[in-house]
């Protein structure tokens, strides 16, 4: 069996470590495992893989891997994996999702006890030495406390599930869509919607996050109607893709005070251009697609990885299967 590992990213981070080939060839010795750091001439090593670590894949390096069987993301998105000729093949997909979960989850804590706490704002007072009790508290929406409010999630897969567990552990009412509002939930969501209640949702909520996958019928699923929908002392925090939401349109609702502001950790392009108003705008927080950074990243994967590898070599079904029609 052939592994093929190639995660090249600017960021280093997302680039699997050199000690990963490594221990993966330690741990499964009759197992050859190809680590490259670019997709040059990848489909020599595809001809004959059986299992494929990566971010993304073209139609002629997927038809160039004869052999290949498994195919896994170290991301818990995988629409760079969903082309055709993968969705039309038996060749299985699987994703990173129970690795980001809990973590992204943390970051999305972080993001509404800041908000609500009107930490951003403090941050900007100290730089500027000045002791601002009551500038802070004319700011609107005041600085509040989160147990009683209503943490709205779009999305209700690992990252959903894990901000869930937190948000309701610290006092707050949960409220979730989903695609497939049937099926069974997290016993910390008190309500969940179908994908056409997601204006109820909206509604509702004092802060919205958006946790879904990027598939054709989520792109740009927060447009200028569904702002208008939010409360106007609500916030929006995107950890998902920055797809999912109408830039402009929310730029334009953040300046006219239409929402109480937003946290954004993914946008449409990356890095977020200088030039972006986002900078600018008060009401927003920024985080530069950080919500996934541990220390233990790599140690996470490579325990998720290495199981599903014992399972393939068993004959057993894997973990984080990806439902290739749906795209997640």
């Amino acid at each position: 069996m052939k592994i093929v590992i190639v995660v090249y990213h600017r960021f280093e981070l997302w680039q699997a470590p050199p000690w990963f080939s490594e221990r993966l060839q330690s741990d499964f010795p009759g197992i050859q495992v190809v680590q490259r750091k670019t997709y040059g001439g990848i489909e020599d090593d595809l001809r004959d893989a059986d299992v494929l670590i990566t971010w993304s894949l073209r139609s002629e390096q997927f038809r160039a891997a004869r052999k290949l069987r498994w195919i896994h993301s170290p991301a818990a998105a995988v629409h760079g994996l969903m082309i055709p000729e993968v969705i039309a093949g038996d060749v299985v997909v699987t994703n990173a999702r129970d690795v980001h979960g809990p973590v992204v989850a943390e970051h999305v804590i972080a993001l509404v006890l800041a908000l609500a706490k009107r930490l951003p704002s403090a941050v900007r007072y100290q730089l500027k030495r000045t002791w601002a009790q009551q500038q802070i508290w004319r700011e609107s929406p005041r600085p509040r406390e989160i147990a009683g409010a209503t943490l709205g999630l779009v999305g209700l897969g690992s990252i959903g599930v894990e901000t869930a567990k937190r948000a309701a552990a610290l006092g707050m009412s949960v409220i979730a869509v989903r695609e497939h509002p049937e099926m069974p939930s997290d016993a910390s969501v008190n309500k969940v919607f179908g994908a056409n209640e997601l204006e109820e949702l909206l509604q509702a909520s004092d802060y919205v996050v958006l946790a879904a996958p990027l598939t054709a019928r989520t792109r740009a699923l927060i447009n200028r109607d569904r702002l208008r929908q939010m409360k106007p002392d609500a916030y929006l925090i995107n950890v998902s893709r920055g797809a999912l939401v109408d830039e402009p349109a929310l730029i334009e609702a953040l300046k006219q005070g239409r929402i109480a502001g937003a946290a954004l950790d993914v946008f449409e392009k990356e890095p977020l251009p200088p030039q972006s108003p986002l900078w600018k705008t008060a009401n927003v927080l920024i985080t530069p697609h950080s919500a996934a950074f541990t220390e233990r990243l790599w140690e996470r994967h490579y325990a998720l990885i290495s199981e599903n590898l014992r399972r393939l070599l068993a004959g057993m079904p894997l973990l984080n299967t990806v439902d290739k029609r749906r795209g997640y």
